[in-house]
């Protein structure tokens, strides 16, 4: 049996500022570190074979958090996937084996909101309409001015997951992904066999981790969205 962690990272300072963020890596906000102790905290005696994140820092510091608190995560490597022969040029050791790697990926980034990115999401509703920036914000299709709709997103999000993910699933790994909102949206949307109007209105709170697990055959036997009680929603 393996499973599936999915976290959004903790709440970021933009987040808070009410702003659109996508690719802008700002940090995360006090009560972003808080939530990202508490998932550490629920995820505590998990043990993790491999981890995935953004290349955005929000999400690595919400890593991060939960890697310090795991009592099975003793060390760590992050390997950056770039195409660049100055990453990962080394001579492997036996000792190499003892730590978690830690998958960087551009990949896993947030949706990117092109012109919207620093805005206030108030004073945009005012500038361009109510409408006009629900529409950008959860049509699956449109996108924001020289941004991502949610299934640009999907498009570059997905390969991935099915490319360097899913084959530790097949291996009957378990797996934590930190990411954010539209990217997990997109994984979601893909395991769960989601349309794309049950999509556009899922909604991931920041911190909370949803834990899957899967059979064999990689179908979904259980999911939980763990939360701060610590309780849990039954898929």
């Amino acid at each position: 049996m393996s499973s599936l962690i999915l976290i959004r990272h903790g709440q970021s300072i933009w987040n808070l500022q009410n702003r659109f963020t996508g690719w802008v890596d700002v940090s995360l906000s006090p009560q972003g570190v808080a939530e990202a102790q508490q998932a550490a905290s629920l995820l505590l005696d998990m043990h993790f074979d491999v981890a995935f994140t953004s290349s955005l820092l929000r999400a690595q510091d919400t890593l991060y958090e939960i890697l310090k608190q795991n009592r099975h995560c003793q060390q760590y490597l992050r390997i950056h996937e770039q195409n660049s022969p100055w990453y990962e040029h080394f001579t492997p050791d036996q000792s190499d084996a003892s730590e978690l790697k830690i998958y960087v990926s551009e990949k896993l980034n947030e949706r990117y909101y092109g012109d919207l990115q620093g805005l206030n999401k108030d004073w945009a509703r005012q500038e361009y309409g109510e409408d006009q920036v629900h529409q950008w914000r959860r049509s699956y299709t449109v996108a924001p001015p020289s941004g991502e709709s949610l299934q640009m997103t999907a498009t570059r999000t997905l390969p991935y997951f099915s490319g360097q993910i899913l084959p530790h699933l097949q291996q009957n790994k378990q797996v934590l992904v930190s990411a954010h909102g539209n990217s997990l949206r997109a994984i979601i949307m893909h395991i769960e066999n989601m349309t794309a109007e049950q999509i556009v209105d899922y909604e991931l709170s920041t911190g909370a981790p949803h834990v899957y697990k899967f059979d064999r055959t990689l179908q979904i036997i259980d999911k939980q969205i763990l939360t701060g009680n610590p309780g849990f929603y039954n898929f």
